[in-house]
């Protein structure tokens, strides 16, 4: 894409958002490992956190003298929204449902179901609970995940990919992207509660994979659709659809942790055949330039 800035301005500006984002989520990481929780009591540790490169993000566009409205706040073509939607139901249902039926976890957890039913009033049967629960979150539901999503979205999207993009290749951006945003991830996921359970050695390799496939997803929507929108629907959609949905839904077996969510063997095995899918389509970013608008 086409650049006026010095490469030692752009540097400025992205080393400027890592250390005021590193300077946020300091004391959010220290409460984590004190706690060793990602919350506590009516205080979500990871809805701050997550807000972080936020606050990050605005703070170094007033520093920097960089327009806010040079984040991608533009909607862009609605079917890269839908993509962006779409994609993480793919690239999760499709393993979850290999776990079911071979036997690595089972379906379903007939307690989660119960408590479903509880606590919204239903008497209905447990299929006819998982649909309507299933309806309900995947689309009001996505309200709430937006909302947590935005807030890393507007940091990683909106201002470090654009920025990366100016010096480097869409490959380049996106293993960048991939080393930093699994850095922030890694004390909440070594030193707190943020893990199905299984071995953390196992939870960070799949994690760190799943992370860097996943960056190749969204620098691909990001830079080709000129939107952050596109980040906050494939992240809200991500994390809607594991954790609240297909991880709840699946009863352990015995070593299903080893499979499930996103510290288990099969969702980075499905990420990085989409993100390989992105990956032969890098050529098309070339055709056109929706940042530099």
């Amino acid at each position: 894409m086409e650049n006026t800035l010095p490469r030692s301005e752009i540097r400025k500006n992205i080393a400027t958002y890592l250390i005021l984002t590193l300077l946020f989520c300091l004391p959010v990481y220290y409460m984590c490992i004190r706690t060793g929780k990602l919350g506590g009591g009516a205080v979500s540790y990871a809805t701050i956190v997550m807000w972080c490169p936020a606050i990050a993000a605005f703070l170094t566009c007033r520093i920097r003298n960089i327009p806010i409205s040079s984040l991608g706040w533009k909607w862009g073509l609605t079917k890269y929204q839908i993509m962006a939607y779409c994609i993480p139901v793919l690239y999760s249902l499709v393993p979850y449902l290999i776990i079911w039926i071979s036997g690595a976890g089972g379906f379903y957890n007939h307690e989660f179901v119960a408590e479903i039913g509880k606590g919204m009033g239903w008497n209905l049967s447990d299929g006819l609970t998982i649909i309507l629960y299933i309806i309900l979150m995947s689309s009001f539901g996505m309200v709430r995940s937006v909302g947590s999503a935005l807030g890393e979205e507007i940091g990683w999207r909106g201002l470090l990919t654009p920025q990366l993009a100016k010096m480097n290749s869409y490959t380049a951006t996106s293993l960048w992207m991939g080393v930093i945003w699994s850095i922030y991830h890694y004390p909440l996921l070594l030193f707190s509660n943020y893990n199905t359970g299984g071995p953390k050695w196992l939870a960070l390799l799949c994690f760190t994979i799943m992370i860097f496939a996943a960056c190749f997803i969204f620098t691909w929507l990001r830079l080709k659709s000129g939107s952050l929108w596109t980040g906050v629907i494939l992240h809200a959609s991500h994390n809607l659809f594991i954790q609240s949905i297909f991880t709840p839904l699946t009863v352990d077996t015995g070593n299903t942790n080893y499979y499930i969510d996103e510290f288990g063997i099969a969702l980075p095995i499905a990420t990085a055949l989409v993100a390989y899918f992105f990956w032969r389509k890098r050529k098309e970013l070339d055709q056109d330039h929706p940042l530099s608008a």
